[in-house]
């Protein structure tokens, strides 16, 4: 008989196969970020692969009964990557296409992205397997109530935070806050942000996350020598962070010239309307049907002339097949992910800046800091406090990063990466292992 190799053996058993770096999906992108940046972490090394396993995986059968009596079951997860720096955060999203695989790169992006910019809270995520379209009101709620009581045993003020992330909003998080308050005896406002204003939510916690990707932008344009005044903007996702920053931009000066969402992709070369296409929006769900622009085909998107590109909608959309096509000299993350390994490189050798999630759009996280803080002291600040804190933070954030990117001559995701995982390692080694 052939003896076994030995090495095979340790490494084939060393990780669940869910946890693979081979294992295709946003958490084996994830990994493959993690191995780019170990090289940089000198003595913190040895506490890497605290980085490619998360703490706690939670996941639950939701049942709900349907509007029609039938009894319908749903597939949900809690995700806890790391909890070294403080309590997780992390959104909970709805959505037809949600895997296991997603949620856990999720909540360790969130691990990232909180050290990136300094915030006492490790990383989480959830999520639920459901076209959230196909239910009515009521449907949902139920929906909402059961995960949020199957969850339970996670999460907490001062344990586990949930927030709104693709296809929730404030309305299920107030559900989310009252199912917890009723089922643990007390009324808990922090148990979840990006909560309604009147239930403890914070002023300026909607447009969060594109006012940050607009700061870093500046930010990033002031460094490189672009002018925001006459630029011209393409942005995937026109919700909460894609129209917030285009908004934004469009208020600097810049030109919105293509916009694509999941109901179409048009554009329009002088620049469009931006305020118009909002109420557009808001009327109809999505850009498709704009009456102040033209209709073109999803795949010509990626190869519009302009100078800012956003992707702010799902993740996996710039891709080794896609890159090579864009024009752009700035890319902004305003969505987790949306850019693989394999697209960075390309991106990275055509001479286009990056602006990765981890720090792009870690305004959404910081606002959310900012109403935990006011949940716990029930004082609350005005809407221009809040800004100007968001600002402040992502501007000192983004400083930071860029100074390590030039330093180590690598990519400014590396080098968010860098910061992020040091403060996380630290962490990590002065707390030490118990028991």
């Amino acid at each position: 008989m052939q003896a076994k190799d030995s090495s095979a053996l340790s490494t084939a058993h060393a990780l669940p196969s869910y946890l693979n770096p081979d294992h295709l999906g946003p958490w084996g992108i994830y990994l493959q970020q993690v191995d780019r940046v170990t090289p940089y972490l000198g003595s913190l090394a040895r506490w890497v692969e605290t980085l490619k396993r998360p703490k706690r995986i939670l996941v639950v059968d939701v049942p709900i009964e349907m509007d029609d009596g039938r009894i319908a079951h749903f597939e949900g997860y809690r995700v806890q990557h790391n909890l070294s720096r403080g309590p997780g955060k992390g959104g909970v999203r709805f959505h037809q296409d949600v895997t296991l695989s997603e949620v856990m790169a999720l909540s360790a992006w969130m691990s990232i992205k909180n050290a990136a910019v300094n915030v006492p809270y490790g990383g989480a995520k959830g999520g639920i397997r459901v076209d959230p379209r196909q239910l009515s009101k009521a449907e949902l709620e139920r929906l909402t109530r059961r995960y949020t009581s199957e969850i339970g045993l996670l999460i907490g003020p001062t344990k586990d935070i949930p927030a709104p992330d693709v296809n929730t909003n404030g309305q299920v998080m107030a559900w989310m806050m009252d199912t917890y308050s009723m089922n643990t005896g007390a009324t808990a406002t922090g148990v979840v942000t990006g909560k309604p204003v009147d239930l403890g939510g914070s002023l300026g916690r909607v447009e969060a996350t594109g006012r940050g990707v607009f700061t870093v932008g500046v930010e990033a344009a002031k460094l490189t020598g672009l002018n925001v005044q006459g630029a011209r903007v393409a942005v995937q996702g026109f919700g909460n962070v894609g129209g917030t920053a285009g908004k934004l931009f469009a208020d600097a000066g810049a030109k919105v010239v293509a916009v694509q969402d999941h109901t179409g992709t048009i554009r329009n070369a002088n620049g469009l309307d931006v305020a118009a296409l909002l109420e557009h929006v808001g009327n109809t769900g999505g850009v498709g049907g704009f009456a102040g622009a033209e209709a073109m085909d999803a795949a010509d998107f990626w190869g519009v002339d302009c100078d800012i590109l956003i992707p702010a909608a799902l993740e996996g959309q710039i891709t080794k097949d896609n890159a090579g096509q864009i024009k752009a000299k700035l890319v902004i993350e305003g969505a987790n992910g949306p850019t693989t390994p394999e697209a960075d490189d390309i991106l990275n050798e055509k001479g286009v800046l990056v602006l990765p999630d981890v720090i792009a759009n870690a305004g959404g996280v910081t606002v959310s800091y900012f109403e935990w803080v006011q949940d716990f002291s029930s004082f609350f600040w005005t809407e221009d406090e809040i800004n100007a804190r968001l600002v402040r933070i992502m501007q000192e954030a983004f400083a930071g990063v860029w100074a390590v990117a030039q330093e180590h001559k690598v990519t400014l995701r590396t080098a968010t990466f860098i910061v992020a995982c040091k403060r996380i390692l630290h962490a990590r080694e002065a707390r030490g292992l118990y028991p």
